[in-house]
């Protein structure tokens, strides 16, 4: 999927213009984010924590195509937040249906760091969990656009 979502505002957001690190956690991963390669998938914003991590295969998964649909690519950005764009009101709107969020919670899909400084980023825990023992999150999570509001169906088997 991918593309954009003609029901939010455009985001705005200062591109990075040099190399920077992403550190993932629980795993521990790091990665070097290169401006020059951006973009790095298909989904997210240009230079999104999706983008580069779908890109990078640092293993943030999402269900609606990264066009700020659904919150499955909830990340708690734990340093560095400072260095990302602001998030908008429907980013925000879409956090309130993630479970665990915290002051630090972002979108991946919405989160551009302008690469002034490293970052340091936590895929929930709960996301781990509900991946062990499946290929990804979106083979768990379907989200559907219905009335103005994003609905997201979490399935078990």
């Amino acid at each position: 999927m991918g593309g954009s979502n003609p029901y939010i505002e455009e985001v705005k957001y200062k591109p990075a213009t040099k190399k920077f690190k992403v550190t993932f956690l629980p795993s521990g991963k790091t990665i070097e984010v290169d401006p020059e390669k951006i973009p790095y998938g298909h989904n997210g914003l240009p230079g999104s924590i999706l983008d580069f991590s779908e890109g990078l295969k640092a293993g943030l998964d999402h269900a609606c195509g990264g066009v700020c649909a659904c919150s499955t690519c909830h990340v708690i950005v734990r340093e560095g937040l400072e260095s990302c764009n602001e998030a908008t009101d429907a980013e925000l709107d879409e956090l309130d249906e993630a479970p665990g969020i915290t002051p630090k919670s972002r979108l991946g899909c919405q989160t551009v760091p302008d690469g002034t400084t490293d970052i340091v980023v936590e895929i929930p825990d709960w996301k781990q969990k509900l991946r062990q023992g499946t290929r990804s999150l979106s083979d768990l999570v379907c989200s559907q656009y219905v009335g103005g509001k994003t609905h997201i169906f979490f399935f078990s088997y």
